[in-house]
């Protein structure tokens, strides 16, 4: 296979395959040691840098905010001339895909009522104020802030991309801090972070996905959960997604994402309907509004004085910041791949603001059909987390056909995020090419699978995940970086165009304004 390949991938391939192997063999040797030490390293990310990923993300979320509103808004991602290659509802629909949405079946209705009845962000469990809370920070975690982190490093890879000519690659936006440092040693270590983190994001996703799957047909079908099943999920999934992926971006993803959309919104309308409706709208318009009264509040949030409030920060929205900062690699060059010919204003405004309205009317109507059955007695808490949601709909008309709707939408999810996955390993692998070989794709699928069976089989799921949380450390920075190195760019091609209502000078085809080289 070496040789087969070997033609087409760099030497970032093999340095990201060594380093999997190397965290795969201890995951299996060394199971309950390696799952120790990562927990421990994890731990001590959450206790003594909380407040930095508090104050990077929300810092992210101003540097988006303030593009948005700058006249560079209008330079667009490509020649001035380029025009998107995607419709906006295919474009939205494959970023929200690639994005989070298997993680909205997921805890659409376990976390708000986790957030009620389990542990409270403040005050006490199973009350109105719990209640509130509950959404409020659910729509915290899923909202503006994760959307930025994705949007930021996106946003960075498309400029330099489509608009500076360069390779779609994670070290290239860089160059106007570290100049041509990035073609050397320290580029490679910074898109072998890239690929290493896709590829242990992918498997924990796959793992965990292929439980949630399994859950819910023991729910509803009484099929026993157990490895063997789990393993078949995973092999009827790697078949078909490698099946999309050779298909490509523009078939396979791109009608997979169009599927995802229109169940999803069928799931979501269905759920409106038949459960409390206006109390769904209810909370929906109020907890919009505190979710934006509190903003600030929220973002800077430590729990400074408070022990307990210390603990469920750590536990849930540090734990989320380090989740979207880990995903972000994978997620930003899709996203970036896809988002050609859109001006910068438009494809921030659309990126921050559409799938969190989508994730905010998702978690009113879900955590509301799960908390509205467990204040009437259903006793959800008592279920796995990936059985809640199957459980609620067991409480509402039309019950079994919410259900199998739903395995139907992980199973598509669960498809698309693998094919994605497969798509931008084999860019970064190819020297961000934005074809990539279809025999560089099928290694990553088969490589990424197999990790998720074989640590699923050998308990070492859980330390894939501290894992990836860890992996975010670093790779903040990177981010913290690319906004620098984006700013500096922007604002000189700003200059240099005369950019400040209208532009006076465009750059020449083929020529862009670089302030790295000019």
């Amino acid at each position: 296979m070496k040789k087969r390949i070997g033609k087409y991938v760099t030497s970032v391939f093999w340095i990201s395959i060594c380093m999997v192997i190397i965290v795969v063999f201890l995951g299996i040797n060394f199971s309950s040691e390696f799952q120790s030490v990562t927990e421990q390293v994890r731990n001590f990310i959450s206790n003594y840098l909380g407040w930095y990923y508090l104050l990077l993300v929300t810092g992210i979320v101003f540097f988006c905010l303030f593009v948005i509103i700058n006249p560079v808004g209008q330079i667009r991602l490509g020649d001035p001339d380029s025009k998107p290659e995607y419709s906006k509802i295919s474009w939205i629909s494959m970023l929200f895909s690639a994005g989070m949405g298997i993680g909205l079946v997921f805890w659409g209705a376990a976390e708000p009522l986790s957030h009620y009845a389990v542990s409270a962000p403040h005050g006490q469990i199973a009350t109105q104020e719990a209640l509130a809370d509950a959404f409020k920070y659910t729509f915290f975690h899923w909202g503006i802030h994760a959307w930025a982190v994705y949007a930021v490093v996106a946003l960075a890879l498309a400029y330099f991309k489509f608009r500076k000519k360069e390779k779609s690659l994670i070290s290239v936006t860089l160059k106007p801090i570290l100049g041509q440092n990035t073609d050397g040693l320290l580029g490679k270590i910074i898109d072998s972070i890239t690929v290493f983190a896709t590829v242990v994001g992918v498997a924990t996703t796959l793992g965990f996905g292929a439980v949630q799957i399994n859950g819910g047909l023991r729910y509803l079908f009484g099929v026993p959960k157990n490895i063997y099943v789990q393993i078949i999920i995973i092999t009827v999934t790697t078949i078909l997604f490698i099946m999309s992926a050779l298909s490509g971006i523009g078939k396979g993803v791109k009608i997979l994402s169009n599927i995802n959309a229109i169940l999803a919104i069928g799931l979501l309308s269905i759920a409106i309907i038949v459960g409390p409706t206006i109390s769904i709208m209810n909370t929906f318009v109020d907890t919009l509004g505190g979710y934006l009264q509190d903003f600030f509040r929220l973002s800077f949030r430590t729990g400074a004085f408070n022990t307990e409030q210390q603990t469920w920060i750590k536990s849930w929205t540090i734990f989320y910041w380090a989740w979207w900062i880990s995903w972000s690699p994978f997620v930003g060059v899709f996203i970036a791949r896809i988002s050609k010919g859109r001006t910068i204003r438009e494809f921030l405004t659309n990126v921050l603001l559409i799938p969190t309205i989508f994730c905010f009317l998702w978690f009113s109507t879900f955590g509301i059909l799960s908390t509205n059955a467990q204040s009437q007695g259903a006793e959800l808490t008592k279920l796995a987390t990936e059985e809640v949601l199957f459980g609620t709909f067991n409480y509402y008309p039309f019950g079994m056909v919410l259900s199998i709707i739903a395995i139907i939408l992980v199973f598509t999810f669960f498809i698309t995020s693998a094919d994605s996955a497969t798509f931008v390993l084999g860019m970064l692998s190819e020297d961000g090419s934005l074809n990539p070989h279809s025999k560089v794709k099928i290694v990553w699928g088969i490589l990424i699978s197999t990790i998720s069976v074989v640590l699923l089989m050998s308990g070492g799921l859980k330390a894939l995940q501290n894992i990836l949380i860890i992996v975010a450390l670093p790779f903040s920075i990177i981010i913290l970086l690319m906004a620098v190195s984006l700013y500096i760019e922007l604002r000189h091609e700003k200059k240099e165009m005369g950019l400040y209502i209208k532009p006076e000078n465009y750059p020449s085809k083929d020529e862009p304004f670089k302030s790295y080289e000019d």
